[in-house]
C-alpha cells in the first residue's frame, strides 16, 4: 500500500529536487580523459561480444556473426547520433522523450564525451541480440532490427531512467520515482535481453536444434577458446561500463571495480560447482562456466556503486544460480533457441540485479524504505520488458510476416558465411 501511495503522489506532484547534472556540473580535463577512455574500454567489449558469438556459433556462420557485431555497431552509432541521443537527453517532452540534441555538433568538449559514452552503450544494447539469433537471421533485416532499437526502443526508455543525468531539474518519469541503475543491467542489458526474447520467438529455432519430442540438440560450436578469449575482453571492457557510469574519476571507482570483480568470480563459480554437481558426465562445461561469469557482470552493474563488497558477492552468487537455471528452462520448457545465453544472462539477470539494489543498497544512498525502493525497481523492469518485448516483437513480427527475417532451409544449412556474404571460413587458396 505505501508503495502505491508513493507512486500516486510521485507522479501527481512531480517532486524532485532540482540540481545541475553533467551538462552543468564543472568537470575537470581529467574526468574527460577518464570518459573517453572507458568509452574506448566499453567499445572493446564490441570485440568481445563479436569473439563470444563467433566461438558459440556453428563455424558455418561465424563470419557472418563477426560481419553483424561490426556493422551493428556502425549502423548503432550512426542512428543513435543522428536522432537517438536527443530521444534520450534532448529537451523532455512530458518526461517521456527528448525533443533536441539531434545530429549535434557538440561545441562543447564535455558534451562530446559524454555522448561518446552514451553511444557506446546504446552499440551495447543493440549488439546483444545479434548471438542469440546467430545461424538464421537474414544479414539484412538484421540491421533494420537494429536500426529499431538504436533510434527507437533503447533511447526512450533510457529517457524514462537516465535524462537526469544530464539535468537532474527534468528527469525522466521512472527516474522521478526513485528507480536506481547505476550502470544499465536494466537500461542497456534486460533491455537488449528482451529484444533477443522478442527475436528469437517470431524467428524460431535452428535447423535440426530441437529432436521431434522437442529434446534440444547441442549443435557443435565454433570454437570456446575464441569464446572465451571474447569473455575476457568482455570483462576488460567492464571496467569502462561500471566505472565509467561514474562520470568522475574519484575514489568511488574503486570500490566500483571491486564490487563488478567480485560479482563476477562468484557468479562463475556459482554456475561452475552447480553444472558440475549437477550435470550426469559431472563435468564442468565451459560455456556454462563463461555465462556465469557474465551474469555476475549484469547482475552488479545496476548497483554496483551503491552496495558493499560483502553485498556482491552475494549478487553474483544469485546470479550465476539464476542464469544457469533461466538457462534450462528457455531451452527446454520453451523450447526457444538462444545461442549466446542472452536472455538469461543479460534479461534475467538484468532483473535480478535491478531488483538486488533494493535489497542491499547502503543506507545513505536509501531515500525512502526498502519496500518501497523494492516497488520501484519492480515497476522500472517491468516497464523495460513491456515496453521492449512489446515494440520489438511488433516490429519483428511486422518484418517477419511482410518479408520475413529468416534465410532459407538451403541458405540454412549451408550457412550464412556463404548464403550472406559469399565467403567460408576455410579457406583452400594454398
Amino acid at each position: 500500500m505505501k508503495f502505491y501511495i508513493f507512486l500516486i503522489n510521485a507522479l501527481l506532484l512531480n517532486s524532485l529536487s532540482a540540481g545541475d547534472g553533467f551538462k552543468t556540473d564543472p568537470v575537470s580535463n581529467t574526468d574527460i580523459f577518464f570518459i573517453v577512455f572507458c568509452s574506448a574500454l566499453v567499445f572493446i567489449m564490441q570485440l568481445g561480444f563479436m569473439c563470444l558469438e563467433s566461438g558459440f556459433c556453428q563455424s558455418k556462420n561465424s563470419i557472418n556473426v563477426a560481419v553483424k557485431n561490426l556493422t551493428d555497431f556502425m549502423v548503432s552509432f550512426g542512428i543513435y547520433w543522428i536522432i537517438g541521443f536527443g530521444l534520450m537527453f534532448g529537451k523532455s517532452i512530458t518526461q517521456f522523450a527528448g525533443c533536441s540534441e539531434f545530429a549535434s555538433n557538440f561545441p562543447e568538449m564535455k558534451m562530446a564525451a559524454f555522448f561518446l559514452f552514451q553511444a557506446m552503450f546504446c552499440g551495447t544494447a543493440a549488439t546483444i541480440n545479434s548471438g542469440a539469433i546467430a545461424g538464421r537471421a537474414k544479414f539484412s533485416t538484421y540491421l533494420i532490427m537494429t536500426l529499431v532499437i538504436s533510434g527507437l526502443v533503447y533511447p526512450i526508455f533510457g529517457h524514462w531512467v537516465w535524462r537526469g543525468i544530464l539535468d537532474t531539474s527534468s528527469p525522466g518519469w521512472l527516474e522521478k520515482l526513485g528507480f536506481l541503475d547505476f550502470a544499465g543491467s536494466t537500461v542497456v542489458h534486460s533491455l537488449g535481453g528482451w529484444v533477443a526474447l522478442a527475436a528469437v520467438i517470431v524467428i524460431g529455432p535452428r535447423h535440426n536444434k530441437f529432436s521431434a519430442e522437442g529434446r534440444p540438440r547441442n549443435l557443435t560450436p565454433c570454437s570456446y577458446l575464441l569464446s572465451y578469449l571474447g569473455i575476457f575482453i568482455i570483462a576488460l571492457g567492464w571496467f569502462g561500463f561500471n566505472c565509467g557510469s561514474n562520470l568522475k574519476a574519484d575514489e568511488s571507482i574503486a570500490v566500483i571495480a571491486l564490487n563488478t570483480f567480485l560479482s563476477a568470480s562468484f557468479s562463475g563459480l556459482t554456475a561452475m560447482c552447480i553444472d558440475w554437481w549437477m550435470e550426469s558426465s559431472k563435468t564442468p562445461r565451459p560455456d556454462l562456466i563463461g555465462n556465469g561469469l557474465l551474469a555476475g557482470l549484469v547482475g552488479i552493474t545496476a548497483g554496483c556503486a551503491y552496495v558493499t563488497p560483502g553485498a556482491s558477492v552475494i549478487i553474483g552468487i544469485l546470479s550465476g544460480a539464476i542464469m544457469l537455471f533461466s538457462l534450462k528452462f528457455i531451452e527446454k520448457k520453451l523450447m526457444l533457441d538462444d545461442v549466446v545465453g542472452a536472455i538469461s544472462v543479460h534479461g534475467v539477470c538484468g532483473v535480478w540485479g535491478t531488483l538486488a539494489v533494493a535489497l542491499f543498497i547502503k543506507d545513505e544512498f536509501l531515500e525512502r524504505d526498502r519496500i518501497t525502493q523494492f516497488g520501484v525497481q519492480l515497476l522500472g523492469s517491468a516497464v523495460c520488458f513491456v515496453w521492449t518485448f512489446g515494440i520489438c516483437w511488433l516490429v519483428f513480427k511486422f518484418l517477419h510476416d511482410s518479408y520475413s527475417l529468416r534465410v532459407s532451409l538451403k541458405d540454412e544449412i549451408k550457412g550464412l558465411n556463404l548464403s550472406e556474404h559469399n565467403v567460408s571460413d576455410i579457406e583452400n587458396n594454398f
